[in-house]
C-alpha cells in the first residue's frame, strides 16, 4: 500500500504508538531499497513509526507502523547533489525532507548520498535558529563506548564560531542519543599543548577554555586531542573541521580494514592458524559486534531544525533499523531542543544582523 498517486498505511497497535515518526529515503543503498524496507520493518516491530520514500514496487507490503510513499526517482548518486536537489522536487530524498519540514515526520534518515541528504535537509528542513553551519557527526565504533567525531564532511572550511557550536552539538548528541551523562569534549590537534595546532585550533581552544572556566554544564572540555588519542577514550566527542575530520575518518577506516584483512588472511594461511582462529571465534565474534559500524546507525546531521541520520550505503537491514531507531530516539529526547538550550545558555547562538533602520532607531531612541 503506497502514497503518491494513492495512499494508505498499515495500522499501528496502541501499545506500539509513539509521537515520533521517521521519514526514510530508501534510494541509494548498495543492497537496494528492499533492504532499507526490511530494516524499517525491524524498527517498526520495536514501536517506531516510519514513512518510506522509494520505489513502491520494490518495497513490498508495509508491515504495521510503516507507510510507503511511491518515490522512485533518486539523486543519491548525482555528481552535483545541490543542483539535483534543487531541480528534482520529485526525488525521494526531497520528498522525505519535505515530510519532516511539514511536520508529517520528526526525523529524517537517508539511506545513501550524503551530499543529497545535506542539501535536501538544508533547503527544506532548514538550519535551526542561531546555527551557523550544519555538521556531520559520526560515533566511531570504539570498544567500551563510542567516540563521536565531528565534523566528518559537511564543511571543508570552518571558522572559530562554527567549531564552538560543533562542540555543543556533539555533546548534545552524545548525551541524548548515546547516553553519556556529561560528555568530555576534545579538540583535534597535532599536540596537547594549548598553543599547538593551526590558528583556528588555537582560537577555538582559547574560547572553549574560557567558557569552561566560567562554568559549563553542557560538557567537560578536556583540551586538545592528538590523532592517536581519538580512539583511546580520552574524550567522548572530538571536534574538528569537515576537511580534517573526513580525512581522519577515511584513514581510520582504511587502516582498520587493512589490519582486519591481514589478520583474517594470516588465520587462513596454515593449519595452525585455522585452529587458532577456531579457538578465538567466540571472542573475535564479540569484538566484531562491538566495533561494527552499523551499531551506531551512521552519521548524524546536526544543526537543522530536525535531526537527520545518514547510514552508510553499504549497511544491511540491521544497520538501517538501528539508524531509524536512533533517529526516533533523538527526536523523542528532543536533541535539537537540548542543543539549542545549551547554546542559548552559553551565549553561543548566532545573532541576527541588525538592520540599518533598526540601528538608526536605537541611536535616536
Amino acid at each position: 500500500m503506497t502514497l503518491g498517486a494513492s495512499s494508505s498505511s498499515s495500522p499501528v497497535s496502541p501499545q506500539d504508538r509513539t509521537d515520533q515518526v521517521v521519514a526514510v529515503d530508501c534510494n541509494g543503498a548498495d543492497l537496494g531499497p528492499a533492504e532499507v524496507a526490511a530494516g524499517a520493518a525491524i524498527a517498526a516491530a520495536e514501536g517506531v513509526r516510519v514513512i518510506l520514500f522509494g520505489p513502491a514496487e520494490e518495497l513490498g507490503e508495509p508491515p504495521p507502523g510503516v507507510e510507503i510513499v511511491d518515490a522512485p526517482v533518486s539523486v543519491a548518486k548525482a555528481r552535483d547533489p545541490v543542483g539535483a536537489v534543487r531541480s528534482t522536487p520529485e526525488a525521494s530524498i526531497v520528498q522525505a525532507a519535505r515530510a519532516v519540514a511539514d511536520g508529517r515526520a520528526q526525523a529524517l534518515v537517508c539511506a545513501g548520498g550524503t551530499g543529497a541528504a545535506l542539501a535536501a535537509g538544508t533547503f527544506n528542513v532548514k538550519r535551526a535558529h542561531g546555527i551557523y553551519r550544519p555538521a556531520l557527526a559520526l560515533p566511531l565504533p570504539v570498544p567500551g563506548r563510542p567516540v563521536t567525531l565531528l565534523d566528518v564532511g559537511a564543511n571543508a572550511e570552518a571558522r572559530r564560531e562554527h567549531l564552538v557550536q560543533f562542540a555543543f552539538m556533539g555533546a548534545a548528541l552524545s548525551r541524548a542519543v548515546l547516553g553519556v551523562e556529561r560528555p568530555r569534549v576534545g579538540l583535534l590537534s597535532n599536540g596537547e599543548e594549548s598553543t599547538r595546532g593551526s590558528a583556528l585550533v588555537v582560537e577555538v581552544h582559547a574560547e572553549l577554555t574560557e567558557r569552561s572556566s566560567a562554568g559549563l554544564d553542557a560538557f567537560e572540555f578536556v583540551g586538545n586531542v592528538e590523532g592517536g588519542d581519538v580512539v583511546a577514550g580520552v574524550a567522548d566527542v572530538v571536534v574538528t573541521d569537515g576537511f580534517t575530520g573526513n580525512i581522519a575518518l577515511k584513514l581510520m577506516e582504511g587502516v582498520s580494514q587493512t589490519i582486519l584483512g591481514a589478520v583474517s588472511a594470516a588465520a587462513r594461511s596454515s593449519t595452525r592458524g585455522k585452529l587458532g582462529g577456531l579457538l578465538l571465534r567466540g571472542a573475535l565474534g564479540s569484538f566484531r559486534d562491538e566495533v561494527d559500524p552499523e551499531a551506531s546507525g551512521g552519521a548524524y546531521l546536526l544543526g537543522l531544525r530536525r535531526l537527520g541520520v545518514i547510514p552508510h550505503g553499504r549497511f544491511t537491514r540491521s544497520g538501517f533499523a538501528k539508524a531509524i531507531a536512533r533517529a526516533e530516539r533523538g527526536a523523542r529526547e528532543d536533541l535539537v531542543g537540548q542543543t539549542q538550550l545549551a547554546l542559548s545558555q552559553a551565549g553561543a547562538l548566532r545573532r541576527s544582523p541588525v538592520s540599518a533602520s533598526a540601528a538608526s532607531l536605537r541611536e535616536t531612541g
